[in-house]
This record gives structure tokens, sequence and C-alpha cells, in this order.
């Protein structure tokens, strides 16, 4: 009997260690899970699996305007190609603060990355940190100036494309005469970058060139547009050239011009699609818009951040699918294509958006 009980008692022990060593693997540590979560997320960035399917948002300046529902259709696009989960989203003004908020939702949800195009780059620049302190890659555009981004993507040299404007206009002026700029945001980038080395071109090449009250901010509304230009035509009546950068700006310079009958004394350019700056090629009172194509770059910027995503060296000459992203320029984390369009009432007829 005590042979027995002893076996017993043998036996109740040995259950009671193994139940003990079952309950200690399941209890970890902060640190130690801490430690494995790190782990976790080294192998995901250091060798993810090709086929992994991610979710990627695209912050956009402002829903609801055509060149994003431009933008749209590259996105589509690449979701039809590459199965990944990848939309637009962001706010219904240009209000920097708005755009912060919308950031802040997708780091809740817990995106794998997000594309954001910054009303004002110094607004998000916070935000976007937080975003990545959280393992979310951060890819950005129009923002050459960002620093807590693992990489923005332009679809060409902004000063170069600043340039190119300015001799489209110098050309059309003879290189004489003044001339004023329009801008989204103040604190838009790209459209600061744009301007001043198309004044800079100006000063350099074309001293009789004036320029009139630079960077008029239109809030990237056509309507603000129109009464500035309105404004604009009161206090100098021999202005004759208007450079355009947000996508509104030369469609509400352009109604101002026609309603008082100045489409063949004034050349108006700037950045814009054909869909909505048509009308005004046809009568003249757009001269010639240039722009990237929205979709193309969607494409690129979702195509970018999933190499990422998959721990992809990104380098000088990496080349994305759309066209005018092929050998691009790395220079530490901005990336240049080469992809900007010239269209006027001649060849307008090629592009459907």
């Amino acid at each position: 009997m005590k042979k027995w009980l002893s076996i017993l008692l043998m036996c109740s022990m040995l259950v009671g260690s193994l139940a003990g060593c079952g309950s200690g693997g399941k209890t970890e540590t902060k640190a130690q899970a801490e430690t494995k979560g790190a782990e976790t997320t080294a192998v995901k960035t250091e060798a993810a699996d090709p086929d992994e399917k991610y979710t990627v948002a695209i912050v956009v300046k402002i829903m609801g305007i055509a060149w994003y529902d431009r933008m749209q259709v590259g996105i589509d696009k690449f979701v039809e190609d590459t199965g990944m989960d990848v939309y637009i989203t962001g706010a219904d003004t240009a209000d920097p603060a708005e755009q912060v908020a919308v950031i802040e939702d997708l780091i809740a949800q817990g995106v794998d990355a997000m594309v954001v195009i910054p009303n004002s780059t110094e607004a998000v620049e916070t935000v976007l940190q937080k975003a990545r302190d959280k393992g979310i890659v951060v890819v950005t555009h129009e923002a050459t100036d960002v620093k807590n981004a693992d990489y923005d993507l332009e679809a060409f040299n902004n000063a170069e494309y600043g340039r190119h404007l300015m001799e489209l206009l110098s050309e059309m002026m003879e290189g004489k005469g003044e001339y004023t700029t329009f801008l989204g945001a103040l604190t838009a980038t790209s459209h600061n970058e744009w301007i001043d080395a198309e004044v800079a071109l100006q000063e350099e090449k074309y001293p009789d060139m004036t320029l009139v009250s630079n960077k008029n901010e239109t809030t990237e509304d056509s309507e603000v547009a129109y009464q500035k230009t309105q404004e604009l035509l009161r206090t100098y009546p021999n202005v004759k050239g208007f450079l355009g950068s947000a996508m509104a700006d030369v469609p509400g310079v352009a109604r101002a011009i026609e309603e008082q009958g100045l489409e063949d004394g004034t050349f108006v350019v700037g950045t814009c699609l054909v869909s909505t700056a048509e009308q005004y090629l046809e009568s003249g009172a757009i001269d010639k818009i240039t722009f990237w194509d929205p979709a193309d770059a969607g494409y690129a910027l979702a195509e970018l951040c999933v190499k990422v995503l998959n721990g992809e060296e990104i380098k000088n000459g990496i080349s994305l699918t759309p066209d005018g992203y092929q050998n691009l320029t790395v220079n530490g984390n901005i990336i240049n294509g080469s992809a900007w369009i010239d269209v006027d009432a001649s060849n307008m007829s090629e592009y459907d958006f």
C-alpha cells in the first residue's frame, strides 16, 4: 500500500512539474514580448514575402478634385495588377490640421504604409514621425523638404520644372512685360520651389520682365484664383503673364481674363489637367498647361511603398512601372523621375483626363 501511495505521489509531482512548465512557456515578461515583436518587425522589413498583401493609404491634399480623381485611376490599376489594398483618403479642405487628423486616424488603423501629399510639410512632420515609430512606411510626394519620411518621390526635379515653366512664359511674352505667380498654399513645398526657380531664371535671363504680386495664394480654389486675378488686373492693368502652380489656379485666372476679353493680350501658363482647362485652351484664355499624369504618379507611389515594405534596396537607377519613372535619380531620400507633359490647344485631344 505504501508502495502504491509512493508511486501516486511521484506521479502527482511529475504532473505538477509539467503543468508549471506549460504555464511558464506562455508567460513572457514585457521585455521579452517587446524583443520578440522587434525581431518579427526586423524579419518583415529585411526578408518580407514578396507575395504578402499590404494595406497602403494615399493621403491627398484635398478630396473631390479632378487631379486626385485621375490618381484614383492609377491606384485602381495597381490594385488590379497586384491585389494589394491601396486606397485614397484625405480631408474635404486644404487645411493642414485636417490632414494631420486623417493621418492620425490611419496610424490608429495600423496601415502598413502611407503616402502623404502635404498641404504643409512642416505641419505633418511630427505625425509622420509618429507613424514611422509605429513601424508604418511613410512615402511623400511634392515634399522635397520632408524630414520624417522614408522617401519622397517626385515626378521630376522641381527646380527644373519651374525653369521650364518660365521658359514657356518668357517665350510667349518675348522676354518683356509684367507677370505674376499663383500657388495653392504658401506652405506648399513644391509650389514654392517651382516659383522660386521661375523667378530666379527670369531675373537671370529676362531682365525686361517684371514680377508683380508674387505668390498669390488660392487655397486650391478656382474661385479664389478668379477673384485675385480681378484684383490684380485692377491694380496692375499692364500685367500680361500669369504662372499657376495648383490645378485650380489657371482656370480661375482664365475665367477672369475671358470675362474682360483679354485673351489675345495675356499669356497664361501653369499646372493643370485637360479635363479642367479644355474650354480655356480652346478660347485662348489659357495658352499652355503642364502636368504629370496623376494616374502614373499614384501607381508609382504605391509601387514604391511595396518595394520598401518588401525590403528591396532603393538606389540610384531603380525603375518603377509607369512611363517617366524609369532609371530614377535617388539623392538621399529624394527620388526624381522625368515625367512632365506640355499641352496646348494643338495636342489637348490626345489626353482624356
